[in-house]
Order: structure tokens, then C-alpha cells, then sequence
């Protein structure tokens, strides 16, 4: 059995779950957000905890176990976003680097021949600091994160200079360049 799958899922004051037909309704201050339900779990909400479990006479699935202790994460971070939400902050650095916010639409200038523009997803706030500084917020984990790591990707760091979009307390491990490598071959 899943260790994190048996443990149950806290409600905050302001959270109210509820379990109808096939969706799992989850409403708190930050939003709203659903979880289908699966015909491989039984699900039980209170007032103040939901639980998961594995149905009694479930087929058998080959990863059922690892599935039951997912479930039980997926729940409990929709729980964590509709109450207190998810933060990403996305630093830029490197000369001339810069990101501008208009509307939904975010414009960064790396370095490239052409700016590049990225429209932010349904269900993430976006705020631009100071031009390098870009905080992402939302109630959906894997949608921040997600939407976090396809603007890296406009520029990745590189381990010569740092140079590139980062997250904020992400270590760069650097290398030394040629004459630094030569120096000591010597």
C-alpha cells in the first residue's frame, strides 16, 4: 500500500469538498477546481479531512499502488491551490534581457534577432518586475509549473556565463571556459 495514499487529506476552514456523482468539487477563497473520479477508488469527504481507498474488488491495474498514492497527492494539491495558491518566480539574466506583460500576451527580448511573445494560459497571473523579474500565480500546480518551464525554454542558462531565464533560488552549477581549462593543463 501507498504510504502517502493512506494519509488523509486536511481541509482548511475556508475549503468545502464535495463529492458529486463523478466529479469531486473543491471551492476555496483562491478558486474553484474538479477532480474526476475514478472507478479504482473510493472517496470520502467530511468536513474536515477527505480519504481515498482502493476499492474492494478493484481489477487489477498494474500500478494501482503507485496510482493510489497519486490520487491522494492530486486531491490534496487542488485543496493547497484553491486555498492558498502556487507561486513560481522566473528570473531573467543576461545584458539586454528583458520581459514586458501586455495583457495576456508576454514579450521577452534575449538576445535573439526577434522578440519572442508567449501568451499566458487561462487561470495564471503574471507580474513583471523590473523587467527581469517574472512571478507566475495560480490554484493549479502542475499549470503553473508547466507554464513556468515553456518560458525557460525560450533560453535556457548556460554554465559559462549564467546568461538565461532561471528560477529564483535555482543553482547554476558554472564551468570554467578555455583559458581558465588551458591554465591548468599546463
Amino acid at each position: 500500500m501507498s504510504r502517502i495514499g493512506k494519509k488523509p487529506v486536511a481541509i482548511p476552514e475556508k475549503v468545502k469538498v464535495s463529492i458529486e456523482g463523478e466529479v469531486i468539487k473543491i471551492d476555496g477563497p483562491k478558486g474553484k477546481a474538479t477532480h474526476p473520479v475514478s472507478p479504482y477508488f473510493d472517496y470520502k469527504a467530511d468536513a474536515a479531512n477527505v480519504t481515498v481507498a482502493i476499492k474492494k474488488g478493484a481489477p487489477t491495474v498494474k500500478n494501482l499502488k503507485a496510482l493510489f498514492g497519486m490520487e491522494r497527492a492530486t486531491i490534496n494539491n487542488k485543496v493547497i491551490g484553491v486555498s492558498g495558491g502556487y507561486t513560481k518566480v522566473l528570473l531573467l539574466k543576461g545584458v539586454g534581457y528583458r520581459a514586458n506583460l501586455a495583457g495576456k500576451v508576454m514579450n521577452f527580448t534575449l538576445g535573439y534577432s526577434h522578440p519572442l511573445d508567449y501568451t499566458i494560459p487561462e487561470g495564471i497571473t503574471a507580474v513583471v518586475d523590473n523587467q527581469t523579474k517574472i512571478t507566475l500565480t495560480g490554484t493549479d500546480k502542475h499549470l503553473v509549473g508547466q507554464t513556468a518551464a515553456e518560458i525557460k525554454q525560450f533560453k535556457l542558462p548556460e554554465p559559462y556565463q549564467g546568461k538565461g531565464i532561471m528560477y529564483e533560488n535555482e543553482h547554476i552549477r558554472r564551468k570554467a571556459g578555455k583559458s581558465a581549462a588551458g591554465a591548468k593543463a599546463k
